[in-house]
C-alpha cells in the first residue's frame, strides 16, 4: 500500500497523476484539510502535522509515504528522514520511508539528477533560462528551489513569487472570479520582478495550483509549465524498481481519507478528477 499525503486537497493532483502511472498498485490518499493550507503555518506546526499525518496513513499499512505538498516537502522531509524515520523503525523493525515532490521537480527543471554531479557554467549547450516558481510564502522563504537549481545550474535564474492565500482560496471552494483576480495580481507582481526578461518556464511550487493551472496559463500565456505531479509520477516508478518492498498490494484499490474539507471545493476536485470522489473521515 502506497500513501499519498497532502495538507488538503491540492495532492490529488499528484495522486492522479501517480495512478495513471501505476494502474495496479494499491494507494491511499488522506488530506489534512481540517488544517490546511499549511503554507503560512510555522514550521514546528508543519512538523506536527505531516508526522500525524504519516502516522495515519502507517496505520493504514502504508510503508512508503509521497508527501505531495510543497511546504511540507521543503520544511519536513530532511528531519523526517533522517532522524524520525530511523527511529520509528527501532521502536517497531518495519522499514519505512517518506518522499517528497521538490526533488523530481528539481530534476525536471535542469535536466540534472540529483545526486548526479552539478553541470558546469558555461558548458556546451547550456543557454543561459529563467524560471519562474509560484509558491505558498513558507516554501519561497526557505529558499530550496533556487539554493539547489543554482547548485546543479547555474546557468539558470529563479524567481520566486509567494502567493498568500491562494491555496486557502482553493481549498475553501473560492468563486472562479475571485481566485482569477489572485492570480492575476501573483502574475503582475512577478511580471515586475522579472523585468522584462524573457521566461523559459514556470513551476508551480504547490500542489493545490495545478487544479487551476489554466488560470496561470491564461495569464502567462506561451509559458511552459513544469509539472509537479508528472515529474512525481515518473520518479515513482524507478523508485519502486529499486524498492520492490513497498510496492505490496497490486489490486488497484483506492482509499480516500479526510480530516474534513469544505463541500464547496469539491466541484473543482471531481471537475480534474473526472468523477465522484468517497472520503472517509480519517
Amino acid at each position: 500500500m502506497i500513501g499519498v499525503f497532502d495538507s488538503g486537497f491540492g495532492g490529488l493532483t499528484v495522486h492522479h497523476a501517480l495512478i495513471r502511472a501505476l494502474p495496479e498498485h494499491d494507494f491511499v490518499y488522506l488530506g489534512d484539510n481540517n488544517n490546511a493550507p499549511y503554507g503560512t503555518r510555522l514550521p514546528l506546526d508543519v512538523l506536527n502535522l505531516t508526522c500525524a499525518g504519516l502516522e495515519r496513513l502507517f496505520a493504514e499499512g502504508c510503508t512508503l509515504v509521497i508527501v505531495a505538498c510543497n511546504t511540507a516537502s521543503v520544511v519536513t522531509l530532511r528531519w523526517i528522514q533522517q532522524q524520525w524515520l530511523p527511529h520509528r523503525a527501532g521502536q517497531d523493525g518495519i522499514k519505512r520511508n517518506a518522499i517528497g515532490v521538490v526533488v523530481p521537480t528539481i530534476e525536471a527543471a535542469t535536466g540534472v539528477a540529483w545526486n548526479d554531479a552539478p553541470a558546469l557554467p558555461g558548458r556546451a549547450g547550456q543557454t543561459p533560462r529563467t524560471i519562474g516558481i509560484f509558491a505558498t510564502p513558507r516554501t519561497v522563504e526557505t529558499g530550496v528551489y533556487p539554493f539547489e537549481i543554482g547548485k546543479r545550474r547555474p546557468d539558470i535564474r529563479v524567481i520566486q513569487q509567494p502567493c498568500p492565500q491562494l491555496a486557502a482560496a482553493i481549498e475553501q471552494g473560492a468563486a472562479a472570479a475571485e481566485i482569477g483576480e489572485m492570480v492575476k495580481k501573483y502574475a503582475d507582481e512577478f511580471r515586475l520582478r522579472l523585468g522584462g526578461e524573457k521566461l523559459d518556464s514556470v513551476i508551480l511550487g504547490c500542489t493545490h495550483y495545478p487544479l487551476i493551472a489554466d488560470v496561470f496559463a491564461g495569464e502567462l500565456p506561451d509559458v511552459p509549465i513544469i509539472h509537479q505531479p508528472a515529474a512525481t509520477a515518473r520518479a515513482l516508478v524507478p523508485y519502486l524498481e529499486r524498492h520492490p518492498e513497498h510496492g505490496a498490494g497490486k489490486s488497484g484499490r483506492r482509499r480516500f481519507l479526510s480530516t474534513g474539507y469544505a463541500k464547496d471545493a469539491l466541484p473543482l476536485i471531481e471537475k480534474f478528477w473526472g468523477g465522484k470522489i468517497e472520503f472517509r473521515q480519517a
